[in-house]
């Protein structure tokens, strides 16, 4: 069975298997003495569930121990699993498209956010930067450090929301204040962040308190749908994956309703380059219920139907892979920390949450899409290059504050 498995599973790359009975199968042309990667499957249920259901049981059977790797890493398996996943997606097209219809009305939308996000804050400080920041970083060079990178994106982000001081500006989905708090301190903003966790709210809060920043960073506990009022900028950084297809051109229509007619706003999301498909079971059981990740057409069409202008369309490709491995490292070098905050198999559960989800992005259909729009297309700039050269200024700051 486990020959069988493998054959018609690993059409790309190299894998060798060690079976319940203690014997070897490879596939891809290595052997047990040569294979760079051998993953051990401890019981012959395992080997049914994985053949009925790949996607959701290889994860699983790794958090119970059913599951592990005897030589290379766990990332090196889930690279080969991710490329081996496409191939039998792309035949088997019943798999796509299974969530078209899927929306968050608001109290699943609180679930869902509180399933991930209300997680203990201290285990988000033993893998992420100081300032807590949740969501691909921008590698403007390849020897940044993930501080480093994360306040790229920051910058980023501000150059294309076009900010001068005293913009109003809501930020969807705010996390725990770092980009509100930037955009206040820096740019001279007056900043409303809105959230769904009660944990982020609390530390957003707390954060603005301590610099002196509460009156121009203020934060709320509201859906999206909820807001009301004018704003010069909206920016939306990690949110966007929650929000469902049913209701993309709502979200939109929001933000055409909440956007001034000179205002400009910037979507940071991650997507698919393959146009709308099925997630992966084991991310949405386990990591992110409730979560679709959108493809640019989906999005584009539900932006042009709202009435706004795509203004400039950028897609980060690796950046997140890279973001990802040093979150993976950084949680691997405190796992001991992580196990008495949780325990043996929540760590397991998210070592595998972090490796998968860098090898979606090396691997996979995985980017991140930011997307810029507008009501007037004269608000933007003509060229791109007043986002290269904030970029430009920022590294140079940072060069000589290092000096």
């Amino acid at each position: 069975m486990l020959d069988t498995l493998l054959r018609s599973f690993i059409l790309d790359g190299a894998l060798v298997v060690r079976g319940p009975d203690d014997r070897t199968h490879a596939v891809g042309g290595v052997s047990e003495a040569d294979s760079p990667l051998i993953v051990r499957i401890h019981d012959r249920a395992t080997l049914w569930r994985l053949a009925r259901n790949p996607g959701l049981e290889a994860g699983e059977a790794y958090m119970d121990g059913r599951l592990t790797i005897e030589r290379g890493t766990l990332y090196d398996f889930l690279a080969v699993a991710t490329r081996n996943l496409q191939h039998i997606a792309a035949q088997k097209r019943r798999w796509i498209v299974r969530s078209a219809k899927h929306g968050n009305p608001k109290p699943r939308a609180r679930r869902n956010v509180a399933h991930h996000y209300d997680l203990s804050r201290e285990l988000f400080r033993l893998f992420l930067d100081e300032d807590l920041q949740y969501s691909c970083a921008y590698f403007a060079r390849p020897d940044m450090s993930l501080e480093e990178a994360q306040a790229a994106k920051k910058r980023h982000l501000a150059a294309k929301l076009l900010l001068r001081p005293g913009h109003r500006v809501l930020d969807i989905g705010s996390g725990w204040g770092g980009l509100a708090l930037t955009l206040a301190r820096e740019h001279g903003a007056q900043v409303l962040g809105v959230t769904l966790s009660t944990e982020q709210l609390a530390e957003a809060r707390a954060r603005a308190e301590r610099v002196g920043l509460e009156r121009r960073a203020r934060y709320e506990l509201r859906d999206y749908r909820e807001v009301g009022g004018v704003f010069d900028r909206i920016v939306s950084v990690g949110m966007f994956e929650h929000v469902g297809p049913r209701d993309y051109r709502k979200f939109f229509e929001m933000i055409a309703a909440r956007l001034a007619a000179d205002g400009v706003a910037v979507l940071h999301t991650i997507g698919r380059t393959d146009g709308p498909r099925r997630g992966n079971a084991w991310i949405e059981k386990y990591i992110f219920p409730g979560g679709v990740l959108p493809s640019l057409s989906q999005m584009a069409a539900a932006i042009e139907q709202a009435g706004l202008i795509l203004t400039d369309v950028e897609v980060l490709r690796l950046h997140y892979a890279d973001t990802l491995r040093e979150w993976s490292k950084r949680f691997a070098a405190h796992r001991e920390e992580a196990k008495r905050l949780y325990d043996e198999r929540f760590c397991r559960m998210w070592e595998f949450y972090l490796a998968g989800a860098e090898a979606g992005f090396r691997e996979g259909q995985l980017v991140v899409f930011q997307l810029q729009m507008a009501k007037d297309r004269a608000v933007v700039p003509l060229t791109r290059d007043y986002i290269t050269a904030t970029d430009h200024a920022g590294v140079a700051s940072h060069r000589v504050a290092a000096e």
